[in-house]
């Protein structure tokens, strides 16, 4: 697998980028159950990026529960991280994107049907 790394935005912080993307690596299979991530002397390498930033980063992932440290041995992507990763995107999924879509919606007077329709590419 080849190791991909992020283009980091101005508009977030690096470390919330960083478990982002850590995370994003974790819900897609590419860091799978049990499986060590990259340390983190060698993502600050890699990203030329504070180790101290990379480090709160994988915090953020450790007090989410998706990974957890082994004593001497590193970090490690915790038991059933990715369906926590996929339920915890789902909420906000439904939070950032639907419930608006419903509530602008029901202002125009379109209904779930009609939305249903829409997804399904239906023609009116």
């Amino acid at each position: 697998m080849g190791v991909y790394y992020p283009h980091f935005n101005d508009t977030e912080p690096l470390f919330i980028q960083i478990a982002q993307w850590l995370e994003n690596k974790i819900v897609t299979g590419q860091l799978g159950e049990g499986e060590q991530i990259p340390s983190t002397t060698e993502l600050s390498h890699s990203l030329k990026i504070n180790p101290a930033t990379v480090r709160k980063g994988v915090n953020i992932l450790v007090d989410k529960g998706l990974v957890y440290k082994k004593r001497g041995m590193g970090m490690f992507v915790a038991e059933n991280a990715n369906e926590n990763v996929r339920d915890d995107r789902r909420v906000k999924f439904y939070d950032d994107f639907v419930a608006p879509l419903l509530n602008e919606a029901e202002r125009l007077g379109i209904t779930r049907e009609d939305i249903i329709g829409m997804l399904k590419g239906d023609e009116d």
